[in-house]
């Protein structure tokens, strides 16, 4: 998208003076009714940023919502499947919600502030079904999402650039821990938490400083190569992670047309964010039952596929049956293999499964198709011990 569309049509972030003149490919997307940089100038030059030095991704597009009031943890243990009594302030988790059949309507991170004070991150609009979810409760839910101008701060030298800007301490916060700094008297609320599999940190301030922390982030990062990156950048580095994405993994259970293409938790690989033992949450009931009745139909699972063309939109088969189909794939070049995410049939959801991917792959005139071997892996592809020491 040119530059001149995504000014006429579509908003701004409180980074766009600093993004804009350094989008030299004039490739922009759309991000929640925001212009968003899609790549800056090359996307392998900004995917090795990622995982050899530091990128900064421009995340103000970001769904934020804020959750106060006396009853705001009970709201929020009502909604998300997780124990957020095993959050303490000062922290935050990686979640999701289901509606009343157990079916994910999102994942997201919902950060801790205070007792009774949360912060909710999510991809898609969901301030309808908070409320629905809040009834009876003494709760106050309020959309926040520009309140906050947000960058995330990702890879190996991501922390020496938060030192090198003067955040005393940063060295000790924990995976998931968050603490508020001052810059330039500017309150700058630090989390530990990214979508590139990697070490990283997310920045969040007034987007009246906006470009203040821009400039002093990138002169911090001079000696580290700091590397303004794209969409299509975190894009690669989140298949690499094994990271979900709503809309490309899953769709929503609130915006999915068909009851078919609905999946639960389990299905998606995160069962470990399912907490039975709580006394109550939406879609507990249904969530328990399937899992009484041996597990789901569907898994979600890691691929490697032979060759090096990517199996985007493949379909997956045991002989001649189709058994699921792609929904995320790339050629890692950390990695140096084709690797993809996918949704199989549970019993094929296994390293022993015999499975071949059918990648249609165009070549000037002609459109051809290969017939690629595949296996199942664990989900992570690439997982530094860094990233959470």
């Amino acid at each position: 998208m040119s530059e001149a569309i995504t000014s006429d049509f579509l908003m701004k972030t409180p980074f766009h003076a600093r993004t804009a003149p350094l989008c030299l490919s004039g490739k922009w997307g759309r991000w929640a009714g925001y212009s968003s940089v899609d790549c800056f100038y090359s996307v392998t030059e900004e995917y090795f940023a990622v995982r050899t030095a530091a990128s900064l991704f421009d995340m103000s597009p970001m769904i934020k919502y804020r959750v106060t009031g006396r009853d705001a943890a009970r709201f929020v243990n009502r909604l998300i499947t997780r124990d957020i009594g095993a959050c303490p302030p000062g922290h935050g988790l990686y979640v999701c919600w289901c509606d009343g059949d157990g079916k994910l309507i999102e994942d997201g991170t919902v950060f801790r502030l205070a007792e009774n004070d949360f912060q909710i991150n999510t991809a898609e609009h969901n301030f309808c079904w908070f409320e629905d979810t809040a009834l009876g409760l003494d709760v106050t839910i309020a959309d926040v999402s520009e309140e906050f101008a947000a960058l995330a701060l990702q890879g190996p030298l991501s922390r020496l650039v938060l030192e090198r800007l003067g955040l005393t301490g940063i060295e000790a916060m924990p995976y998931f821990g968050l603490a508020w700094f001052t810059l330039d008297e500017a309150p700058l609320l630090v989390s530990r938490t990214g979508f590139t599999g990697d070490l990283g940190y997310e920045l969040w301030i007034e987007p009246g400083r906006a470009e203040m922390l821009w400039d002093r982030l990138m002169a911090a990062g001079k000696d580290y190569r700091l590397t303004p990156i794209g969409a299509a950048a975190l894009e690669m580095v989140r298949i690499e992670a094994g990271l979900i994405e709503i809309g490309f993994d899953y769709i929503g259970a609130e915006a999915a047309l068909r009851e078919s293409r609905k999946r639960s938790p389990y299905e998606l690989g995160l069962g470990w964010l399912v907490d039975l033992k709580k006394s109550y949450f939406v879609g507990k009931r249904a969530l328990a039952e399937e899992k009484r009745r041996g597990g789901p139909r569907w898994r979600l699972v890691g691929l490697e596929i032979e060759g090096n063309k990517p199996a985007i939109e493949s379909f997956i088969y045991r002989g001649r049956t189709e058994v699921g189909h792609v929904t995320s794939a790339m050629w890692s070049p950390t990695l140096k293999k084709n690797i993809a995410i996918a949704v199989l049939e549970a019993p094929y959801a296994t390293p022993k499964a015999d499975l071949w991917a059918e990648i249609w792959h165009p070549r000037e005139l002609e459109i051809r198709k290969i017939n690629a071997p595949c296996r199942v892996v664990r989900r992570p592809f690439y997982d530094p011990p860094r990233r959470k020491a």
